[in-house]
């Protein structure tokens, strides 16, 4: 960097829940976001007590500190792009869907409806107000099958399904869905990606042998949201966000961190803060 010339990074700001055993939510956003050469801001939603063996409880953050935690940030580091995470109430839906309508920027939302053992996290009306208000603001919403199922109606287990889900969540308001195979039972997966009035893109890659993939879906999320925040495409941000998080959870697979599924390895290949000249 040259004296006396100013610079500014690409900001992207995660709007998500805590997780002190640092493999999701703010945590994994936080360290995606910086090992991708971008500036990371939070807003708290939630502070779950939980770790690698699961959640142990759930204490809610007061809407009114939400409200004044997207002031704050919004007023002073306005974010190149934004990844919103678990949302689990109307009234919280409508607070951050208020605050982001004048928002100028890709928003990459994670709809974290279902917990990896099956159960629904969140009301109905909440899923409801979800597509009411927060689908329609979204650049992208990046259901995993068990969350597309919860929003079509039907179980959601076929590479067949999966596009014809993804078509559905189209009409639902949303400008475009990742539908993501990483629950599907085969070799090779395969995510696709639905635009409205464009052709369907699909991703491949390859199933890794892992327990460590405790926040995948959030670091996926986060990743797409730093390469749109760098004014990648869509569907290039998607793709090298793939890549990423395939790398991250091959370089985790032989890692020991708690008793139960541990996180992806975020800082494989950190890259240096991303800067430009003002």
């Amino acid at each position: 960097m040259q004296q006396n010339k100013q610079y500014k990074p690409f900001s992207v700001l995660s709007i998500a829940g805590f997780d002190g055993s640092g493999g999701a939510g703010i945590q994994a956003d936080t360290k995606t976001i910086s090992s991708l050469g971008c500036y990371a801001t939070n807003v708290l939603t939630a502070l779950p007590v939980q770790n690698t063996q699961g959640v142990q409880a759930i204490f809610e953050i007061p809407t009114d500190a939400i409200d004044q935690q997207l002031n704050s940030i919004l007023d002073d580091i306005y974010p190149d792009a934004i990844k919103i995470g678990m949302v689990h109430s109307v009234e919280l839906v409508e607070i951050i869907a208020e605050k982001l309508k004048e928002y100028h920027g890709p928003i990459v939302f994670d709809p974290v409806m279902i917990s990896t053992s099956g159960h629904q996290l969140i009301k109905d009306e909440t899923i409801e107000a979800c597509k009411e208000l927060l689908f329609p603001l979204a650049t992208l919403i990046t259901p995993n099958l068990d969350e597309v199922s919860v929003l079509v109606g039907q179980k959601i287990d076929t590479v067949e399904k999966m596009q014809s889900a993804g078509e559905e969540i189209l009409t639902m308001g949303t400008n475009a869905v990742l539908v993501k195979g990483g629950h599907l039972q085969q070799k090779e997966l395969i995510s696709f990606l639905l635009q409205k009035n464009q052709a369907v893109s699909s991703f491949t890659s390859q199933k890794i042998d892992s327990k460590n993939t405790h926040g995948s879906g959030c670091t996926l999320s986060s990743a797409i949201a730093c390469y749109l925040a760098q004014g990648f495409s869509l569907e290039i941000s998607v793709e090298k966000a793939q890549f990423y998080i395939e790398q991250a959870i091959i370089t985790s697979k032989d890692l020991v961190i708690g008793k139960g599924n541990g996180p992806l390895n975020h800082f494989f290949d950190p890259k240096k803060l991303i800067i430009n000249e003002l």
